[in-house]
């Protein structure tokens, strides 16, 4: 049988209101929202580990069961050692958490499965969001499957991928000229009232995200990893990985918490900036290859910055370059297939042990948040360039 839920609710980060199960944003003052839980009622590690593995292993730090949630087994992704990143980087052990393993290939899909399942318990009939290419395919495939419409608003440089497959997975698409600050000011002007919003907002998708740490400190028999790089877009990650490292740290189950890193390009670094002026200002002329990450004023910006300052990290910024060598070369170095996005991890990560921000001992982790074949035209752009 699943583990219950210890979900409590929903309540404002900005005011401390409560909003009913299901709110996109708070009632009151429209600030982002929260899941809260009784902490008493997560098990010890010896419980745990008796579970089986994925994010519903702590199904009490969840909103909803497995058995309730609209899911196509999401999680239970690889954390796989690659010893020769280890080498080069000087540490004593370093993880890719591999999130192109998910169903739709990238990590975007453990967040979809609660905000589906939030909008099909709140009687939508469709749900819509604006996305810079992922959030759609995940979006309509899990919409899908609840027997719901969804709508996505995409940037015309959305990856071709993504765009077939918001289509084959039956979602309605909305292809608008330019980036993705585009395509949310045409969501914001075409959206309809009887559409759920599942944008990046949306607490759900950030407490579905919860499990990638759940399953890196699993992997790690309930200890925390002294390092976990995540490549930022809007700062979803961030947060929900700080969420889930203090959840488990105040329940018992894990003694420590990890640093947090920022990772992202150049172009469009605004989390980065904001973890050393305190407060995000938007990207006014963002520029990536890297088009998951070109998000230039970041929803969870400033949740995600205070996380990373508040865990002792930092946050690297590397050319688009680096990020897409990096990539190719931990491919080959490792046999995962890493994406541009996955290798602005790789290369932020390689910056930091330049700058001796690891120690010896350390264990390392990296999310690859997308699966390489997602992005393959620009691993093989990036390769032709130098001759191959």
């Amino acid at each position: 049988m699943d583990a219950t839920t210890a979900f409590r609710g929903l309540e404002c980060l900005d005011c401390g209101a409560t909003a009913p199960d299901g709110s996109y944003r708070c009632p009151d003052c429209g600030g982002l929202l929260r899941a809260s839980y009784d902490l008493d009622a997560v098990p010890g590690a010896d419980a745990l580990d008796g579970r089986d593995p994925g994010p519903y292993r702590v199904a009490e730090l969840l909103p909803f069961s497995r058995d309730h949630a609209v899911t196509m087994d999401e999680g239970a992704t690889p954390a796989t050692a690659c010893p020769t990143l280890a080498d080069e980087f000087g540490v004593d052990e370093l993880l890719v958490k591999d999130e192109g393993r998910n169903p739709t290939g990238a990590a975007t899909d453990r967040g979809l499965s609660l905000a589906v399942t939030a909008a099909r318990d709140g009687d939508a009939a469709a749900v819509a969001l604006p996305t810079t290419g992922n959030g759609g395919q995940s979006a309509a495939a899990h919409a899908g499957r609840a027997g719901l419409d969804s709508h996505s608003f995409v940037p015309s440089r959305c990856p071709f991928v993504n765009k077939a497959m918001i289509n084959v997975h039956g979602g309605d698409m909305n292809v608008v000229e330019g980036r993705y600050p585009d395509a949310v000011e045409a969501y914001e002007g075409g959206r309809e009232d009887e559409w759920t919003p599942v944008g990046p907002a949306s607490p759900y998708r950030r407490e579905g995200l919860k499990g990638i740490y759940f399953e890196v400190a699993a992997t790690l028999s309930w200890s925390a990893p002294d390092a976990l790089v995540v490549p930022t877009g809007h700062g979803t990650a961030l947060a929900a990985i700080h969420a889930a490292a203090t959840q488990l740290a105040d329940a018992g189950v894990v003694d420590e918490t990890p640093r947090l890193y920022a990772a992202q390009p150049t172009g469009c670094a605004p989390v980065v900036d904001a973890v050393a002026d305190g407060k995000v200002s938007p990207e006014e002329q963002p520029d990536s290859i890297v088009g998951s990450l070109e998000v230039p004023d970041p929803v969870l910006g400033d949740r995600a910055a205070a996380a990373v300052r508040e865990s002792d990290g930092e946050g690297v910024a590397v050319d688009d370059d680096d990020a897409l060598a990096a990539a190719v070369d931990a491919a080959g170095d490792t046999g995962l297939e890493i994406s541009a996005t996955g290798g602005v991890g790789v290369a932020a990560a390689r910056e930091l042990a330049d700058l001796g921000a690891f120690d010896g001992d350390d264990a390392v982790v990296v999310v690859n948040p997308v699966a390489g074949g997602k992005e393959n035209d620009v691993l093989r752009s990036h390769l032709m360039s130098r001759g191959v």
